[in-house]
């Protein structure tokens, strides 16, 4: 190789590494997500709940794509995303704005209510951010999920504490006859209809809990 050869090919090399760099450490947020961004900082949560270069993660109610650019950013080209949600439309700016940041990694799934549409054993975690709380029929979902995940393989939920569901559904606990259960209480109750189980509860995030679940193993 002549040495304008080697010249061109550690140019090329140099920018390459660059570009990469300056990729891995952009923002991705968009404008309208940024405070929810930083209040959910996505990379102290993948860091806590294990998510992996090479990993294949199910993403449940992706939405727009806030969290889904950051896992699949995390996960790189060996990994994959399987972004689920009811909303065709949402999906559908999904998937552009993943072909606008540049990760061909990310494959959207058209769910329902009750069942993500994973395919069968494809998942090493599966993943709900402010998702759960909402959910109309939460068992029915997660016993739907069980199939489509490997053996050992996390199901993160990441909500908010109750206070702010209360909030927003308005609910007072104070009223003589509310037994609204705490969002701890209704996913562990979620938990055992579906078979799992809570493996633990992550709590450094201020206004945010993290659920990490688990197929209960059978007796």
């Amino acid at each position: 190789m002549s040495r304008k050869s080697v010249i061109t090919v550690l140019l090329f090399t140099i920018f390459s590494a660059r570009s990469y760099f300056l990729h891995a450490q952009a923002d991705l947020s968009e404008a309208r997500e940024k405070s929810a961004t930083e209040r959910q900082a996505p990379d102290k949560v993948m860091a806590a709940v294990g998510v992996q270069p090479g990993m294949v993660l199910g993403e449940i109610g992706a939405g727009r794509g806030r969290y889904t650019v950051y896992l699949a950013r995390k996960v790189g080209p060996k990994g994959k995303i399987l972004a689920n949600d009811i909303n065709e439309n949402s999906l559908a700016y999904l998937a552009e704005r993943c072909r606008r940041n540049g990760f061909g990694n990310v494959e959207t799934i058209t769910g329902t209510m009750d069942d993500p549409r994973f395919p069968e054993k494809s998942l090493d975690m599966a993943i709900m951010v402010w998702v759960f709380h909402m959910l109309e029929k939460p068992a029915e979902l997660l016993a739907n999920l069980r199939p489509s995940l490997k053996p050992g393989a996390q199901l993160v939920i990441l909500d908010p504490r109750d206070d702010e569901i209360d909030a927003e559904f308005g609910i007072d606990r104070s009223k003589p006859g509310v037994k609204t259960p705490a969002i701890r209480e209704r996913i562990e109750q979620c938990a055992r209809q579906s078979g799992f189980e809570l493996v633990r509860v992550e709590t450094f995030l201020p206004k945010d809990y993290i659920f990490i679940l688990r197929v209960k193993p059978a007796l």
